[in-house]
């Protein structure tokens, strides 16, 4: 059965109104609002908040695996660095470990019900006694995963997933890239972008 011009026009316009409004479920869905004192899982898109990081390359091996060291200054927002120093060296797999101290920090506990991370606020100078993380690619660009835990005045310790860590007095890094990139992808149940080491 052919269709006539204007049946045609009026089928395609009801297709782009239902594809229009299932993009816009979509975006609704990954605007949904989380309670107060809670952030929904998002890159960092928020960069050049560490002005003062120094990088150096300091070793290449026979595979291709860089070693870097990268010193952030006082003042220096740890995930914000991180991720402008993976972009800007193309680094599409790696990992990292430093130590250092904060002058404060956020750190998150993934809340499965809520699919968004608790914050747990550190808002004093802190010793950072681990800072461990790696990064992937999400969409083609790099993303920082780091999870850290910091030292308080008495002793006690805290940490958790890092949402946002600004340095002080500083932070040494040490960060191994690798040749092959590791691929995340979205994770329906959770939100978040999980490694999938079948996906090239």
């Amino acid at each position: 059965m052919s269709l006539s011009r204007r049946e045609w026009l009026r089928s395609g316009i009801a297709a782009c109104g239902y594809l229009a409004a299932g993009g816009l479920t979509l975006a609704r869905a990954a605007e949904t609002p989380v309670p107060q004192g809670y952030t929904p899982p998002k890159g960092i898109t928020d960069l050049h908040r560490a002005p003062g990081l120094q990088t150096r390359l300091l070793t290449e091996d026979n595979h291709g695996v860089k070693t870097y060291a990268l010193i952030f200054a006082k003042g220096d927002e740890i995930m914000s660095g991180l991720t402008e120093f993976a972009e800007r060296e193309k680094i599409g797999g790696g990992h990292f470990s430093a130590i250092g101290a904060l002058e404060h920090a956020r750190f998150g506990w993934f809340d499965s019900a809520r699919k968004a991370f608790r914050d747990i606020p550190v808002n004093e100078q802190v010793e950072m006694i681990s800072l461990t993380g790696d990064v992937g690619l999400v969409n083609g660009s790099p993303a920082i995963h780091a999870h850290g835990a910091v030292a308080f005045p008495d002793g006690h310790v805290s940490g958790g997933h890092i949402l946002e860590a600004v340095a002080w007095p500083t932070l040494e890094l040490f960060f191994s890239a690798y040749p092959s990139p590791l691929v995340k992808e979205r994770d329906v149940e959770t939100n978040l972008y999980l490694f999938n080491l079948n996906t090239k």
